[in-house]
């Protein structure tokens, strides 16, 4: 079946258009627009601008979904949409525009809607894998504990970090108790997969790409000392320079550091030498959950 889902985050917009068959997901399209929805989280208000420019970039995105032939459409926003004052607002102002009834995930459905996706996609032994979805308003923690599956969701995002002036050591006081309780359970060897656009950015930094190609970021691996070397290279450049970095979007200059350090401090904190990177996330969690929706509504 063909399947859209929109993802509404803080920083950007995004699209999957996709064949979903037998749980297994085939991405047809994808799109993304940097709304910046989370300009000025630490308030708690979402601003009209913002919000309008979210608003039609989901317009955009549910045209080309009506267009692709999708026969069911899911919109999820996260951090940006679940800590808003004015949530109500958003959702009703959204529902007139486009008839979409957005989701609003808590952070536990944001995880596991990315840890679904990521299982999707890599070929990955979950029981010894740790996923972190760096976001822009929120980083999800994802890990197996025997039989359960832990999903802690902590507001340390690329948005609110950049915009609070977080420091390393503000950073690691709220990802501390998480990173010891990750250690207690995921006792032994584990690995690390990261999603989410710091990640990918770094990947295609790394790989010098000037034209992203999803197929060479999903699954690459990045050591630690290259995540150093790209922090220092970002530092180095400055706001500005960092828009001509080769692999990195110019509008995630502003934001880029804040996720590198927290993906930085989150490896050291596990004592972990990289990660791996994963293409699929959230967006495929999201529509082969749709997908299961809709069978079930079949049978019935």
């Amino acid at each position: 079946m063909r399947l859209a889902s929109i993802d509404i985050g803080t920083n950007s917009t995004r699209l999957l258009l996709a064949e979903v068959n037998n749980g297994v997901v085939t991405t047809v399209k994808t799109g993304l627009i940097t709304t910046r929805l989370g300009q000025g989280i630490n308030d708690g208000r979402l601003l009209p601008a913002a919000m309008e420019r979210t608003i039609a970039a989901i317009k955009t995105f549910l045209a080309q979904s009506r267009e692709f032939g999708a026969t069911g459409i899911v919109a999820a926003a996260t951090s940006a949409v679940r800590d808003a004052v004015n949530q109500a607002e958003f959702l009703q102002l959204t529902r007139e525009a486009t008839g979409l009834q957005v989701k609003v995930l808590s952070g536990e459905q944001e995880a596991a809607a990315s840890y679904r996706g990521v299982l999707a996609g890599l070929p990955i032994a979950p029981q010894s894998t740790l996923v972190l979805d760096v976001g822009g308003g929120s980083t999800e923690f994802i890990w197996p504990a025997g039989n359960a599956v832990h999903y802690v969701s902590l507001p340390v995002g690329v948005v609110r970090m950049t915009e609070g002036g977080h420091s390393d050591e503000q950073i690691k006081e709220i990802i501390s108790d998480t990173l010891l309780q990750i250690k207690k359970q995921l006792a032994g060897s584990f690995s690390l997969v990261a999603v989410g656009g710091t990640a990918t950015s770094l990947a295609a930094m790394s790989l010098q790409l000037s034209k992203y190609e999803p197929a060479l970021v999903h699954g690459h691996y990045l050591s630690l000392a290259e995540i150093d070397r790209l922090l220092t290279v970002l530092i180095a450049a400055g706001t500005e320079g960092r828009k001509k970095i080769i692999g990195l979007q110019p509008d995630r200059s502003d934001i880029i550091l804040a996720g590198v350090r927290i993906i930085k401090l989150v490896l050291e904190g596990l004592e972990l030498q990289g990660l791996t990177v994963s293409e699929t996330d959230i967006l495929h969690g999201l529509v082969l959950e749709l997908a299961q929706q809709m069978s079930k509504q079949k049978l019935e």
